[in-house]
């Protein structure tokens, strides 16, 4: 299992921390008991979970210019259609995955092309899943146009848990479909715009994967 680089930080301290603490337990209560046992095995689960939240699959990605992919791991909790009134200033369709801390964290380019667009939003922290994070939490916009001149949104929106979001790609950047952009630290949520034009292939709730699934066509 690969981990993102973004990811070591965390790992060696959680680890350090969790050391610390049953170290600690050990000497105030040297005598094992079925608690120390009880602990042991909770504080292994706890950090089994924190490192395979840092993993980083490999995916084989089928290019294709009249498909859009996945951004993200896990589940549609809103399809509709809004009035963007960021940087397209017009009605989209709205495709949003929301993110458990089990999903993986990656996020991918939908489309290949050039980023035309970036921007950091600093925000509140609500539940994720919950509508008003798309325009109240801390959230990172990035505007995609490909070579036919479409263009496509995705914002990644922090929630209550997830309060990192890392970008790693600029204004500028000539980009594949299925090329890594960043991660979401801790469950998280990504919202998709696409053009009113576009076909749809996916429902509600359905479970998606980044750089895989394909959300919707050009026409």
């Amino acid at each position: 299992m690969r981990i993102h680089p973004k990811g070591y930080t965390v790992i060696i301290v959680i680890l350090a921390v969790l050391l610390v603490i049953l170290l600690a337990i050990n000497l105030v209560f040297p005598i094992q008991s079925n608690i120390h046992y009880f602990l042991y095995a909770l504080a292994f689960i706890f950090y089994f979970m924190v490192v395979r939240f840092f993993r980083k699959p490999k995916r084989k990605i089928d290019i294709n210019e009249n498909n859009i992919l996945s951004a993200a791991d896990g589940k549609v909790v809103a399809l509709e259609q809004i009035n963007d009134e960021e940087y397209f200033h017009e009605k989209m369709i709205l495709i949003s995955v929301f993110m458990s801390p089990l999903n993986v964290h990656v996020n991918r380019s939908p489309i290949s092309g050039v980023v035309k667009y970036i921007k950091h939003h600093p925000g509140k922290y609500y539940v994720a899943y919950n509508p008003k994070s798309s325009k109240l939490n801390e959230r990172n916009t990035i505007v995609f146009e490909d070579k036919k001149s479409r263009n496509i949104q995705i914002r990644q929106i922090a929630g209550v848990v997830a309060r990192r979001i890392v970008c790693e790609t600029f204004v500028g950047d000539e980009i594949k479909q299925g090329d890594e952009l960043g991660i979401i630290k801790f469950g998280s949520r990504v919202d998709h715009l696409i053009p009113l034009d576009a076909k749809v292939k996916v429902k509600l709730n359905q479970e998606v994967r980044g750089g895989v699934t394909v959300l919707a066509n050009f026409r």
